[in-house]
């Protein structure tokens, strides 16, 4: 393999045929790894070469010279070289300092790899998400990217996203409805996962509405978190698109879903559009007897281990109206008028005084005046 340089995105000694990628990203994670070990392990300071410090030598001698991949290659090589060739008192003395300069050098080695398996991963995924939507293909590229961005901001791994428009290929694949499901999920965690990433870049290269109705149409667990997540980062204009897009009963309409995990997320979209919702998708939850949903899920048992019940909505309809009381979307006086609205909707959807006690009280406890 021969290490490409920075400033060029090409790898020529990777094989084209893009079935053969992953493999390559595999054996370069392993080398990353080996160079992450060494970091972390007082083997590096034996004479005996650790299987983790072998591996990276063994890559030393594929490379080229002029990269600086193979300069800190050969920086370590000469450390152990002189490590090992130091005898008696010199030995004693120089071990410390010889094993922090391998440690520091492993850490620039582990740094080179990582910037080469973004560059591979970055441009495999480009490729793929033009030439084609193999299932097997993208499932992994994808999962790849998502654990890379969720490392934490690094200017140079965006800049190699920005290069392969990589955004606007995951939103074509997203709105894809010919596309399987799964990857179409992963492909909207990676945009929320880019989001989060860098909110200053990538939100304004949303297409908030083609999104939502996206997200909103799978009507998975996996779509839901998406969206939940773009509401909390994108905030009130994300919820204008709901809103607008006419997406607010299909949400609402989920709270009524067979499957519970679902219907655990679609809760916790309704909590979000809350808090950041302003008065017009406020009213469309409540027209839409969102209160009402949240009554009936409120008393809703399920079996829970060890043979027990467990309420998984249990005071859902107080932190709904929490949220509203506490959030942004929503004006002073516009919140005063709600509450009274939300506690008459509680009395009449209640099956019992005391059910309908129970909830108003949790309401005015929970809200603040």
């Amino acid at each position: 393999m021969e290490e490409p340089s920075r400033e060029e995105a090409d790898t020529t000694t990777i094989n084209n045929n893009t079935q053969m990628i992953p493999q390559v990203l595999q054996v370069l994670q392993a080398l990353k790894q080996a160079s992450h070990d060494i970091q972390h392990s007082s083997s590096s300071s034996s004479d005996d070469h650790s299987p983790a410090i072998n591996a990276l030598l063994q890559l030393h001698t594929t490379l080229s010279t002029d990269s600086p991949l193979s300069h800190h290659l050969h920086r370590l090589k000469t450390l152990l070289d002189s490590l090992h060739n130091a005898k008696g008192i010199r030995s004693f003395l120089t071990r410390p300092l010889s094993a922090h300069s391998i440690s520091r050098v492993a850490a620039s080695i582990e740094a080179e790899l990582q910037a080469w398996i973004d560059r591979e991963t970055t441009q495999t995924l480009s490729r793929s998400l033009t030439n084609n939507h193999d299932l097997l293909l993208l499932l992994p590229l994808l999962t790849q990217l998502i654990d890379r961005v969720n490392q934490g901001f690094d200017r140079e791994f965006q800049n190699l996203v920005l290069t392969m428009k990589l955004f606007s290929s995951l939103e074509s694949l997203l709105f894809d409805e010919k596309c399987q499901q799964p990857v179409r999920e992963h492909a909207g965690m990676a945009i929320a996962a880019l989001i989060r990433f860098n909110k200053d870049v990538f939100v304004g290269q949303v297409l908030m509405g083609p999104t939502v109705r996206a997200l909103v149409s799978m009507a998975s667990v996996d779509s839901l978190d998406v969206l939940c997540s773009l509401v909390k980062s994108i905030r009130s204009p994300f919820v204008d698109e709901i809103e607008s897009n006419g997406e607010i009963p299909k949400i609402i309409a989920l709270l009524g879903s067979d499957d519970l995990q679902l219907t655990v997320l679609a809760v916790e979209v309704v909590l979000e559009i809350g808090y950041f919702g302003r008065k017009e998708a406020i009213e469309a939850m409540m027209k839409e007897g969102v209160v009402e949903k949240l009554v009936e899920l409120q008393r809703l048992e399920v079996e829970g281990g060890g043979g027990g019940m467990r309420h998984p909505f249990a005071s859902c309809v107080a932190m709904f109206a929490v949220q509203l009381d506490v959030g942004e979307g929503l004006r002073q006086r516009e919140k005063r008028a709600l509450k009274p609205e939300i506690l008459e909707r509680v009395r009449k959807a209640s099956l019992s005084d005391a059910e309908s006690a129970t909830i108003v009280a949790e309401v005015l406890w929970g809200s603040s005046p």
